[in-house]
């Protein structure tokens, strides 16, 4: 990326001018920072549109010749979109791990780059909501769920709860974000009546959002699978792992592309938390395993079926082992005392990306899938994603991306001279 100058079209704010001509000329200089860029910010930007533009494509498809084309079916109704919707809400809450260390512990290294948290649960509720709609196979009858129009079922359904706390949550992070963001194109330090308590709601909210997507599925109670008290607590580890995780490697990435400083203490920050939610998350899925095995209970067959196969049907057995192992591996490196040695951190990197993918399978094909399987009626249907599946799931993620691409664009000069609040 390149260095981060005055737009030559837009002026600076005076220091009586008033909101009205203000923050038009804050929008100005956010896009602006959002387009402007060196000839890599432009490739990378490139490849991800492109990306886009099939997963579009994709769905385009799908929306005119039915969920036919995807390879879900009556047993298994939940797929690889609802795989990426349940880890996308935890990559969300990850978040609150930069949050929590600056506000509530007031540590001023992470005070000065905690923005990267907000505009990750930013993209990653916008990825949410999209999979969610990918999902529907008729987005246009989303307005059954409307009030007024139609009808919301709230506080009876958990499905309302979730639509509830996901948009609360993308509002609060939006909000955080902007004003501060605005604030700093000001020249003002910001008042904190206006982000304080919506910071600390912010901290509350993102531990909501993956204990009500948790709620949803273990309160199915024809799903034993899903049926565990340590569902939610499961979530939030992982989500603890996945999110910091992602978080170190873009401070990575920044640090190395545009040579904002401040970073290290950041990293190592993140670093610790890992080491200690990747454990907590093997032995909360040590523990099920241990009930669902030792004890021979009569709905052991979707953990049989996840592990092992089940009467010669295996199409998760691989992904199940390659999260197994990606996650030991990871937590392994991450237990090591020399992770934070070299300059570039490539040790740490690899650590993050294994114990990323490793979440992903985890909370994703190796939670929603098996839940469906065997079905109600005791069939084996097995579920693997189809080719549009997967060029709609690409497609969603570039988009992803992209936001989040942009929204650190806008805040690099935040980032590189940290304002006083």
């Amino acid at each position: 990326m390149s260095s981060i100058t005055a737009p030559p079209d837009i002026t600076e704010p005076g220091d009586n001018e008033s909101h009205i001509t203000s923050y038009p000329k804050f929008i100005g200089r956010s896009l602006w920072l959002a387009t402007e860029g060196s000839f890599a910010f432009y490739a990378w930007m490139t490849m991800l549109t492109a990306l886009f533009l099939v997963g579009a494509n994709a769905w385009a498809n799908q929306v005119a010749g039915g969920m036919v084309g995807t390879n879900m079916t009556d047993q298994v109704s939940w797929g690889l979109y609802i795989a990426n919707f349940t880890f996308m809400v935890g990559l969300a809450a990850g978040g609150v791990m930069m949050v929590i260390p600056a506000y509530l512990y007031h540590d001023r290294k992470m005070h000065d780059v905690v923005i990267i948290g907000e505009l990750l649960a930013i993209a990653a509720i916008v990825m949410c909501l999209l999979f969610v709609v990918a999902d529907l196979g008729r987005p246009d009858r989303f307005w059954h769920m409307m009030p007024v129009i139609g009808k919301f079922n709230w506080p009876i359904s958990m499905l309302t709860w979730d639509v509830i706390v996901l948009n609360g949550y993308l509002v609060l992070n939006l909000h955080i974000c902007g004003y501060l963001l605005y604030m700093r194109f000001l020249g003002r330090k910001p008042n904190p009546t206006w982000y304080i308590p919506f910071v600390m709601l912010s901290i509350v909210w993102a531990i909501s959002i993956h204990t009500v997507t948790a709620f949803l599925y273990c309160g199915l109670g024809g799903r034993p699978f899903w049926n565990t008290a340590l569902l939610a607590p499961r979530f939030l580890a992982s989500a603890f792992v996945s999110g910091p995780a992602f978080i170190i490697v873009s401070m990575v990435l920044i640090k190395r592309l545009t040579g904002v400083g401040g970073l290290d203490h950041p990293i190592a920050t993140l670093t610790k938390i890992i080491r200690v939610t990747i454990l907590i998350n093997l032995l909360m899925v040590a523990s099920e395993l241990f009930t669902e095995f030792y004890t021979g209970g009569s709905h052991v067959s979707a953990a049989k079926y996840l592990f092992f196969g089940l009467h010669g049907k295996t199409a998760l057995v691989p992904w199940t082992w390659t999260a197994i192992a990606l996650n030991i591996s990871a937590a392994l490196l991450f237990l090591w005392p020399g992770l934070l040695g070299f300059r570039w951190r490539p040790l740490l990197v690899t650590a993050c990306v294994m114990a990323f993918v490793g979440a992903w399978i985890e909370k994703g094909m190796g939670l929603i899938v098996p839940g469906f399987i065997p079905s109600t009626l005791h069939e084996i249907v097995e579920y693997v994603p189809s080719q549009l599946e997967w060029k709609v799931t690409v497609g969603i993620w570039a988009f992803g991306l992209m936001v989040f691409t942009i929204a650190i664009k806008t805040a690099l000069p935040t980032l590189k001279h940290p304002a006083e609040h």
